[in-house]
This record gives C-alpha cells, sequence and structure tokens, in this order.
C-alpha cells in the first residue's frame, strides 16, 4: 500500500481543507494552471494552422517538389524538358507520392477595353490536381483539359477580376511580347481567392497546350513535373528520394534535370512562417513558469497549514522524502484539476473557432479570412504531460524545506 498516496488523497478530500486560509491561494494556483494550459493549447493550435494554411496555399500553386531544366531561372520563360521520361514511372510507384502532373508557365499581358494587367499564364494537362483550386473557387467553375482537343477556358484570381471588372464568362485577350508578338483570347471559367497577394496578383490557369503553341514547343516539351505527396512533413525525405531517381539525368538533347522542393522555391516564405515557431516556445515558457511559481506559493502555504501534522508524523519516525511525497501527490492532483479545467477551455475555445470562425482576421495582413486552428490530439497529450511533469519537477525543491523543520517546534506550531 502507498502510505504516502493514502494519505494525500485524504487530504484532498477533506472538506475541512476546503475551509482552511490556505484554500483561495490554493485556488488561484489551480485558475492559473487552467489559464496557462488553455493559452498554450490556443497558441499551438493557432500557430501550427497557420502555418499549415499559408504552407498549403503556397504548394497548391507549385506543388511539393519540381522537376525542371537545369538551366531554369527565376523568370517566367523557362527552358523546355522532354515529357516521356523513363523515371515517370519509378516515382509514381514511390510510396508517398499523391500526383505527378506536367506544366508549362508564360508571362503576358491582358488586355481589356479600359485596363491592363501583367498576368502569368500556367498551362496545365488532363492529370491535374484540381483539389486545392476546387476549393478556393469564389465563383464559376473550374475547367478540364483532355489530351485530343485544346480549351480556352481560363481561371483567374477575383483580385484581378475586381480590378479588371471582370465576370464569368467574359472574354479576355492576352498579348505575348515576343518575335513575332502573339495574342490569344480565353472565356474565363472562374475566380479563385487564396488572399496571397504575391500568387493572386499574377497566376491564372490555362490548358497546357497554348503554352506550347505560344512557345513553338512539341506536345511533348513542357517547363517540368510537379510531385505531390501525401505528407508534407516528409518534404525533405521524399525530396531525397525523387532526386535519387532522376539524379543528373541528361535528355537526348544535352540539357540536365533538377528536383527543387517547395521550400528551396520559395525560401523567404518559409523562413518566415518557421520564425512563428519561436512565438509559441516563448508563450509555452512563460506559461508554465507561471503555473508553476503559482503551485510553488500554493504549495508553501499548504506546508504552513499542515506543520502540524509534518511534525506528528516525524515524531513517529517517518522519514523526510516520505512526508514531501505527501505534499508533491496533493500538488499533484490540483495540478491535475487545473489541467482538466484547461483542456475544456481550450479545446471548447478551438472547436467553437473551428465551426463558426468567430474571431476574423485582416486578409491583406495576415493572408487568411479567420483564425485558423489546427488542433491535434498529440499536441494536447504533450502539453498536459510536459506542464505535468515540469510543474511537479519545481516543486521537488520548496518541497525540501519539510526536511528543516522540527519535530518539537511544529507539533507546538499554532
Amino acid at each position: 500500500m502507498n502510505t504516502e498516496l493514502f494519505i494525500a488523497k485524504r487530504i484532498f478530500s477533506d472538506k475541512s481543507v476546503k475551509k482552511g486560509i490556505s484554500q483561495p491561494i490554493v485556488t488561484i494556483a489551480v485558475i492559473g494552471i487552467a489559464l496557462g494550459l488553455a493559452v498554450m493549447i490556443l497558441s499551438v493550435a493557432i500557430v501550427t494552422g497557420f502555418k499549415s494554411e499559408i504552407s498549403n496555399k503556397v504548394i497548391g500553386f507549385g506543388s511539393h517538389i519540381q522537376i525542371v531544366n537545369y538551366d531554369t531561372n527565376i523568370s517566367f520563360e523557362t527552358a523546355p524538358i522532354n515529357k516521356q521520361q523513363s523515371f515517370y514511372t519509378d516515382i509514381s510507384e514511390l510510396r508517398g507520392i499523391k500526383n505527378i502532373q506536367e506544366f508549362a508557365i508564360k508571362a503576358g499581358i491582358i488586355k481589356t477595353k479600359t485596363d491592363i494587367q501583367g498576368i502569368v499564364l500556367k498551362g496545365i494537362g488532363s492529370n491535374f490536381d484540381w483539389s486545392f483550386f476546387d476549393q478556393n473557387m469564389v465563383d464559376g467553375v473550374s475547367f478540364r483539359v483532355n489530351d485530343s482537343a485544346r480549351t480556352n477556358d481560363i481561371i483567374v484570381s477575383n483580385y484581378i477580376a475586381k480590378l479588371l471588372n471582370l465576370k464569368v464568362g467574359d472574354k479576355i485577350i492576352a498579348y505575348f511580347i515576343q518575335q513575332p508578338p502573339r495574342m490569344r483570347s480565353f472565356t474565363i471559367s472562374g475566380f479563385y481567392e487564396t488572399n496571397l497577394a504575391e500568387f493572386d496578383e499574377k497566376f491564372a490557369l490555362v490548358d497546357i497546350k497554348h503554352i506550347q503553341k505560344l512557345n513553338n514547343w512539341t506536345n511533348d516539351q513542357i517547363s517540368g513535373f510537379e510531385v505531390l505527396i501525401e505528407d508534407f512533413s516528409q518534404l525533405d525525405k521524399m525530396t531525397e528520394d525523387v532526386r535519387d531517381i532522376v539524379g543528373f539525368h541528361f535528355n537526348p538533347d544535352g540539357t540536365k534535370l533538377k528536383v527543387v522542393s517547395i521550400k528551396q522555391k520559395y525560401p523567404q516564405m518559409f523562413d518566415w512562417l518557421d520564425l512563428t515557431d519561436m512565438n509559441v516556445w516563448v508563450i509555452l515558457v512563460l506559461m508554465i513558469s507561471v503555473a508553476g511559481f503559482n503551485m510553488v506559493s500554493g504549495l508553501l502555504i499548504l506546508i504552513l497549514e499542515r506543520t502540524n501534522m509534518i511534525g506528528i508524523l516525524k515524531a513517529i519516525g517517518t522519514k523526510n522524502w516520505s512526508i514531501r511525497k505527501i505534499f508533491l501527490y496533493q500538488s499533484g492532483f490540483l495540478i491535475s484539476k487545473g489541467l482538466i479545467w484547461g483542456n475544456i477551455i481550450g479545446i471548447a475555445i478551438c472547436i467553437l473557432q473551428a465551426q463558426f470562425q468567430i474571431f476574423k482576421l485582416d486578409p491583406t495582413s495576415y493572408y487568411l479570412e479567420a483564425v485558423p486552428i489546427n488542433l491535434k490530439l498529440w499536441h494536447i497529450l504533450a502539453l498536459n504531460s510536459g506542464t505535468l511533469v515540469i510543474t511537479v519537477v519545481m516543486l521537488l525543491v520548496p518541497s525540501y524545506i519539510i526536511s528543516r523543520l522540527s519535530p518539537e517546534k511544529t507539533i507546538r506550531f499554532n
């Protein structure tokens, strides 16, 4: 039988203790732990949600991994590669690969009767994954590409639509500065909106056959391949796996291929997202520190209130560590009570925000219309266990005061 645990349970459940001088201070300590845990749950859920939402939007435009010509630079005039590649089947059979799709890029200018706007046309094929754009369509519908006939449909951003006063079904003309200059007429199929200004201000989707025709490419020439994976956390590993398969592959015309991950393509975006992790760590340290010091003060009051009991236990030969364990167990019960309430508060707010989007954001500043929530079970378990362990460890030092108490003085203490 665990005697220390038995005594701690009796003290914790004793109703007379709740009327003691320690009750208000202990209650404040429990409230501090509850609020601290709630804030930590919200912080982790919001920051990870923000990173996930922004990452998914960037990936929606550029996929997880791209295979392009080694000579391709940062401009939108890309050097072509051949679509018929021996590594295509090997990559598609890799575990964790979601989709492989070809693409082509071409910069141009959209002109209406009154306005002009620079634009980047992204040509897509019949195997394009529309899931991202279908989720972000605000008007109209997405079009589908087939290998036999060319479609003149185009999808532009809602930003461009408002800028040029466009509607679904309107015809627009795109001009391309080259020798000789060329133009193409497109019919607007729909508008998308991601609130990522860097992409919304310039990207539009068209049939890849238009880009091939404008660049005087054959049907087998493309700007590159986009590879979508199932788990973003495995991006670095999957990039290396794809790179191992592609290697330094040379095309028959002497060109060489390279493999680029989305993090390498947009390093400034993902470096910025990584900086948000520091904010979370600062909040976690502050909240755990506050909770710990609250419990330290609560433990000292509990010891003070039970001074007579400590003296009696010492008088009958109870060891100091056994007495310390009684108060550590009691503190553990109080911490657990705070954690339960903290979970209820934090999880409830997360669920309400995820369902009803109560707290809104300015899309021009935060790229999102509402505070995002990414609530994971392992996050909650890690926060609870970490808070419990760290707080109890912080109580080991103040509990040492028990060993300094004299049985004679503590029995007579009033």
